[in-house]
């Protein structure tokens, strides 16, 4: 069977394949998505029930398109989903779903091969857009046969999936804190091992976190800052959005936990690091604060001040008397939701466009191998790439590089 010719092939039907498709439409190139499953197919089966957007609505968005919602609320995992099915449907999206991308190999001409089940196809230029949460992270921390049941976040639903009694859940960002929060209004005891994280405010001075992100420049940052490689964020857009305070959560019922390290004979063992790691959000949040301040005095903006804000309550006692060593069937512990991540899976393409660790080595999405393209991973020009209007400012750069491209060899031939 003879491979099918596109010039240039998305693959991945989520927010970064969208935004690449909307680009390359506007500058009139030629193109295809490819996506194994449906349109922003994580967003429908790998984020839990009541899982609500981090960021508002009037943040959280392509430019082309608002939420049928207030400009200040969050919007839910399937208003999320509805967003992106119609936004498709807008730009008149080429896309093809069911159709698994399981092999990408280089041809001779420079040009490639992507091998699918069902066919295969010969591109000029390759857009790899499966995003940031290819393969979950599980610790092999506890065997694979413990009588406890453990599940990543991505497999998590809701709290009637899990059996009746106590839940650990691992992971102090924003999956694992709502998922904590969600499973103790739900009745359940629960324990929350909280690793390295920052903590900014939901709100402070009238205006959103991520509107004093932009404001402070923190969206633009190039690189992570070294030594904070593996640093969560607490921030919540639940229940009407708010900020984590670890506090709360303890006076409210939950118990906190230093990070895991290592299981054996039914006791799980922790480290002393949970008053450090506490300790460490709150001087982060008590910064963005200080530079929220700094700003609005710089710039002299009216915007109310909020000295409440910095009003930090005791420890409790979870934290100044830590819990090290954790029975497990003692506690009620029946299941673990590991909360801890994913990592990149790019097995499937066989080039050398990796460094040692399995990373593509590009410079802004641009890889190392000439029309093959990355979008939608982490820090892949700065820190707002992975999110829903970075990588939409990322498919604008990389599209206009292709086009470019495409010119150069149509000026050569």
């Amino acid at each position: 069977m003879s491979a099918e010719k596109v010039e240039t092939l998305i693959i991945g039907g989520g927010q970064a394949g969208l935004a690449m498709s909307e680009h390359l439409s506007r500058l009139g190139l030629s193109h295809l998505i490819v996506e194994r499953h449906r349109i922003v197919e994580r967003w429908r089966s790998q984020r839990w029930d009541s899982l609500v957007a981090n960021g508002p609505a009037w943040h959280d968005r392509f430019p082309g398109r608002e939420f049928a919602r207030a400009p200040d609320s969050f919007a839910t995992r399937d208003e999320i989903v509805d967003y992106f099915v119609s936004y498709a449907k807008q730009i008149k999206a080429p896309i093809r779903c069911g159709v698994e991308i399981t092999a990408l190999r280089h041809n001779a001409d420079g040009s490639f091969m992507a091998e699918a089940p069902t066919g295969s196809f010969h591109a000029r230029n390759v857009v790899i857009a499966t995003g940031p949460f290819q393969r979950a992270v599980l610790p092999g921390i506890l065997p694979s046969g413990s009588q406890v049941v453990q599940i990543h976040s991505a497999s998590y639903r809701n709290p009637a999936q899990l059996a009746q009694g106590a839940v650990l859940v691992v992971g102090a960002g924003s999956s694992g804190v709502q998922i904590a929060d969600e499973l103790l209004r739900a009745g359940r005891r629960v324990y929350l091992a909280v690793g390295p994280h920052n903590r900014p405010p939901r709100r402070y001075r009238g205006r959103d976190f991520v509107w004093w992100l932009g404001a402070l420049g923190e969206w633009d940052a190039r690189a992570v800052a070294p030594g904070t490689e593996h640093v969560t964020i607490a921030v919540s857009g639940a229940h009407g959005g708010h900020t984590v305070d670890f506090r709360d959560l303890a006076a409210r019922g939950i118990t906190l936990l230093g990070r895991a390290a290592n299981f054996d004979d039914g006791v799980l063992y922790l480290e002393d690091d949970l008053a450090k790691n506490i300790a460490l959000g709150d001087t982060n949040y008590l910064s963005v604060l200080d530079a929220a301040d700094a700003y609005v005095a710089r710039h002299s903006i009216d915007l109310p001040p909020e000295p409440g804000a910095r009003a930090i309550g005791p420890l409790p006692r979870c934290v100044t008397d830590p819990i090290l060593k954790l029975n497990l069937a003692a506690a009620g512990i029946t299941s673990i939701v590991w909360a801890t991540g994913y990592t990149l899976d790019f097995d499937w393409i066989q080039l050398r466009a990796f460094d040692k660790t399995g990373r593509p080595l590009h410079d802004r999405g641009i890889s190392v191998i000439p029309g093959l393209y990355f979008l939608g991973l982490s820090w892949l020009s700065r820190r707002a790439s992975p999110f829903i209007w970075g990588v939409w400012h990322d498919a604008d750069f990389l599209a206009r590089h292709l086009a470019d491209r495409q010119v150069i060899r149509a000026a050569v031939n």
